[in-house]
């Protein structure tokens, strides 16, 4: 089962994360949280890697219709999205929000993860219908 909804950008690391927040934010999304992967593990383990940032991505609404099914579904919102360079483009991740539902067999969760899949898919069309204007 795939997991993830993923799309590839020919743009910088810096410009790819300030357009994933801005194409995150049309969509209903706020970021609350951004762990620097790639500072965190240089400043921990001295170790180098490719640059690598989690979103903590959020829609309020969704998150709290989720809840309500189901109070242990926070360990499964599509909360983070991934950007990373993959070799000279930048990769965008998020979580599929379906896995919500093939996970728990919520058959309630299944509007809340139709209309978070048709944001986040929103979202990532976006990024890539500017990317080839670009």
């Amino acid at each position: 089962m795939r997991y993830d909804r993923t799309v590839h950008l020919d743009t910088d690391f810096a410009t790819a994360v300030s357009r994933v927040r801005e194409a995150l934010a049309e969509q209903g999304f706020g970021i609350l949280t951004e762990i620097d992967v790639t500072a965190t593990l240089k400043a921990k383990l001295d170790h180098d890697m490719e640059d690598y940032v989690i979103l903590g991505a959020c829609n309020p609404p969704l998150a709290h219709r989720a809840l309500e099914t189901d109070r242990a579904i926070g360990l499964l919102l599509p909360c983070n999205v991934v950007v990373r360079r993959d070799g000279d483009r930048t990769a965008v991740q998020a979580l599929d929000p379906n896995t919500m539902v093939a996970l728990t067999e919520l058959d309630a969760l299944r509007p809340v993860a139709e209309e978070a899949t048709r944001r986040l898919d929103a979202a990532l069309a976006s990024l890539t219908a500017a990317d080839a204007h670009n």
